[in-house]
């Protein structure tokens, strides 16, 4: 089934709960919908945020005078009400109401992603329990915008939201992130920024570090190096202003002699064929799969 069946009205494919489909010129069906906005620039909402903005009955938000500067600036009159992860069951109640009466409701921050370091989970979480229908217009993300534009490695991520304010609890995750293979996305505020990088390098090492700052303003900036490189540049210009992306690069593996790669080929090829055994190896030692398979094949052969 493709978008054109969908749009005719035919039947909706199979494991799909609510028909969200909004195109021009059709109501918007009853539903909360979580709607990005910009985290800087002002043009960067979608138009399927925008229609959705202009129709919703009402627009649920952090702070009623930031989102209604968005609105004015896109001459869209909504209703507003305010919504933060600190309201009651009584407001959260009040949502589902609104949608099981018919009404579309919309739910902003005041920048990015609702939900992603800003309200929304437990209201999602209410609706979802009273099967009050939920979809998502996607849009701006600090976290994803600041991964693409550090240089450092994208094919695996691991966001940690902001990091603890005292520095042995922000050391505990540090720590027990220390082994994760992926790189690590977290937020900072610019007066705490010195000693989360000095945590850094005790706990992390010389990682890379990318400080991403000011994301699609008029000063955005990208400043990378080792933590103490970091620690030593902004001990002598200052500290940064705006809000501040971390990305933080994976762990390198350390390098195996050809003796203990040897060995751990060997002992994977007592219980694994020799594909499992080489992905196995590669993963442990950084090696390439394709050398360790030629290894263990001579192996199999009695060559080495």
């Amino acid at each position: 089934m493709d978008i054109e069946d969908i749009e005719k009205g035919n039947e909706k494919p199979e494991g799909v709960e609510h028909d969200f489909l909004f195109t021009e010129g059709k109501a918007l069906m009853p539903g909360l919908y979580i709607v990005a906005t910009p985290i800087g620039n002002l043009r960067d909402i979608t138009l399927r945020a925008l229609d959705i903005l202009k129709a919703a009955d009402v627009i649920y938000c952090e702070d009623t005078r930031v989102t209604r500067k968005l609105l004015g600036m896109y001459q869209i009159k909504g209703y507003l009400k305010s919504y933060n992860d600190h309201s009651d069951d009584t407001r959260r109640d009040e949502v589902c109401r609104c949608v099981q009466d018919g009404q579309v409701v919309a739910l902003v921050s005041d920048a990015g992603m609702p939900l992603v370091s800003d309200p929304g989970y437990k209201l999602v979480v209410a609706c979802r329990e009273a099967d009050v229908p939920v979809t998502s217009a996607p849009g701006a993300n600090a976290p994803l915008s600041a991964l693409q534009i550090s240089g450092l490695p994208s094919n695996q991520f691991s966001f940690l939201g902001f990091f603890p304010v005292k520095t042995k609890a922000r050391c505990a995750v540090m720590d027990a992130w220390k082994g994760a293979p992926s790189t690590l996305i977290a937020f900072e505020t610019a007066p705490r920024l010195l000693a989360c990088l000095r945590d850094i390098d005790a706990t992390l090492g010389g990682r890379e570090v990318a400080v991403v700052r000011e994301i699609t303003k008029l000063y955005e900036e990208v400043r990378k190096g080792t933590p103490s490189d970091l620690i030593s540049h902004y001990e002598e210009a200052g500290l940064p202003r705006g809000e501040i992306v971390l990305v933080i690069a994976p762990p390198v593996a350390e390098e195996m002699s050809e003796e203990t790669v040897d060995e751990l080929i060997r002992n994977a090829l007592e219980t694994m064929r020799t594909k499992d055994a080489a992905a196995f190896v590669a993963e442990k030692s950084g090696l390439r799969k394709s050398d360790i398979y030629d290894r263990a094949l001579k192996m199999g052969r009695g060559e080495s």
